[in-house]
């Protein structure tokens, strides 16, 4: 993992609250019939959540996804995000590592 390509990711206050929203689904409005049974978030809720331009939020979650902070999944026209769990605990051992050990 990057770590400074990680840290410039979390380098603003609404990546951060993006990253949070995404630990529970129940943030955003339920998911359509035919997306129930798809991980993830779509990332229209995202935007209406954040009060964000599309184009706001798709530079924010590039960001977040080149980070390794979230996995991106296109079904037909919509993409949804979900939280890479793995990646994140890397980042925090790494930042632990790197901060906190002689």
């Amino acid at each position: 993992m990057d770590v400074d390509n990680a840290l410039s990711a979390l380098n603003n206050p609404m990546r951060r609250r993006i990253l949070e929203w995404l630990k529970d689904r129940s943030n955003f409005p339920p998911a359509l019939p035919e997306h129930a049974g798809l991980e993830g978030v779509c990332v229209a809720y995202i935007q209406e959540k954040a009060k964000l331009s599309q184009s706001t939020i798709s530079t924010y979650m590039g960001l977040l996804k080149r980070a390794g902070f979230v996995i991106a999944e296109r079904h037909g026209q919509w993409t949804f995000y979900r939280r890479n769990e793995e990646n994140i605990q890397t980042f925090l051992a790494a930042m632990q590592d790197e901060l906190l050990k002689p």
